[in-house]
């Protein structure tokens, strides 16, 4: 799969410190969790799609680490960072293993399809 992002050729000298930059705290704060942890929701307050992926794994006893961050009215231009860098365009971003599996209706399927059987693990990376 590939997509379509911009290339470094097509954005001026003058903005690519800023273009690489943005917020770049967050995603990198966001990566840290998803290579020390198995699943990793990334939600918002105030959205109550994190609130039903925590829910699901809540019910079946599977351990993740959630990361908010503001809601509807804060914070969205730091979200805006980690939409660039995943190309998921809502939230929760639900990552298992390292691999972005999609919102809470993604998860949601792959726990009904029996694929997320193996997550009742400790919740930490292990390799």
């Amino acid at each position: 799969m590939s997509r379509d992002i911009l290339d470094e050729a097509h954005i001026h000298p003058a903005i690519r410190t800023k273009v690489e930059s943005y917020h770049a705290e967050l995603v990198r704060e966001v990566q840290a969790a998803v290579a020390a942890e198995s699943i990793v929701i990334v939600g918002m307050r105030q959205n109550p799609f994190p609130r039903k992926a925590r829910k699901l794994l809540d019910a079946r006893g599977i351990p993740y680490t959630y990361l908010e961050y503001g809601s509807y009215l804060s914070e969205w231009r730091r979200r805006i960072a980690l939409k660039m860098w995943t190309g998921w365009p809502t939230f929760p971003m639900i990552f298992i293993d390292g691999v972005l599996v999609g919102g809470a209706s993604e998860l949601e399927t792959l726990l009904k399809s029996g694929e997320a059987a193996s997550l009742q693990g400790d919740g930490k990376r292990h390799g």
